[in-house]
């Protein structure tokens, strides 16, 4: 297996394990807003939604740079 693609089989696993990561730690703390303040559901959805598109664009970003730096 070449090197490059070994490189870049890590860099797209660690992408996909620090966005989820992120995206548990989003919605764990979501919940527990929401169990908090029940009343502020709507919002802390809306922002929690935010979030996680913003997390999981992280990944996608890996695999575009991974497919450029095998020059595919």
């Amino acid at each position: 297996m070449s090197s490059g693609i070994f490189a870049a089989a890590i860099a797209v696993g660690l992408a996909a394990l620090g966005a989820s990561i992120g995206n548990g730690l989003i919605v764990g703390r979501t919940v527990e807003g929401i169990a908090r303040q029940p009343e502020a559901r709507g919002i802390l959805q809306t922002t929690m939604f935010i979030g996680i598109g913003l997390v999981e664009a992280i990944p996608i970003i890996a695999v575009v740079i991974a497919f450029i730096a095998l020059g595919r």
